[in-house]
């Protein structure tokens, strides 16, 4: 049976906190969608955390208009999931480095060595692109509509 469960923000937190499946909608310049399918997680700030790179068209757009949408997906196709709107901040070089760090323990927790994590963020040249959510979506699952479910 399809479910819709209205959450608040600390609600929402805990539900993507643990998952790291995502789709980050982006807007090219002709206002058409760009969907990105991504890993993220939850930083200490309560902001959808993803790290890229600066040549990625989800940069691009995240950089001209700072507007976007993740789609918060569920291991499992036909399990929970949460559209989240929000303002994506782009960070790049050393000024990305420590939030990269924070993005790693959201999703893997603790790196066996930090130094050798850091240096190769600085040589892949990585960009973190932050979201804070301003709305969201119930939290929903598919499936058939409840009126149908007694049937």
């Amino acid at each position: 049976m399809a479910t819709n469960t209205d959450v608040d923000l600390q609600g929402l937190l805990d539900f993507v906190r643990d998952r790291h499946n995502l789709v980050l909608i982006t807007s090219r310049k002709d206002g058409r969608p760009q969907a990105s399918p991504v890993s993220g997680g939850v930083d200490e700030e309560g902001r959808i955390v993803i790290s890229t790179y600066p040549e990625r068209a989800k940069t691009h757009n995240a950089r001209r208009d700072a507007d976007v949408s993740v789609l918060v997906t569920s291991d499992e196709f036909d399990d929970a999931w949460v559209q989240v709107d929000g303002t994506c901040e782009v960070l790049d070089g050393e000024e990305a480095i420590e939030p990269l760090v924070d993005y790693f323990r959201s999703i893997s927790g603790e790196h066996p060595d930090w130094e050798e994590y850091r240096q190769a963020m600085r040589d892949q040249g990585k960009s973190l692109l932050r979201i804070t959510p301003s709305r969201w979506s119930p939290i929903a699952t598919g499936g058939f509509p409840p009126r149908l479910a007694d049937d």
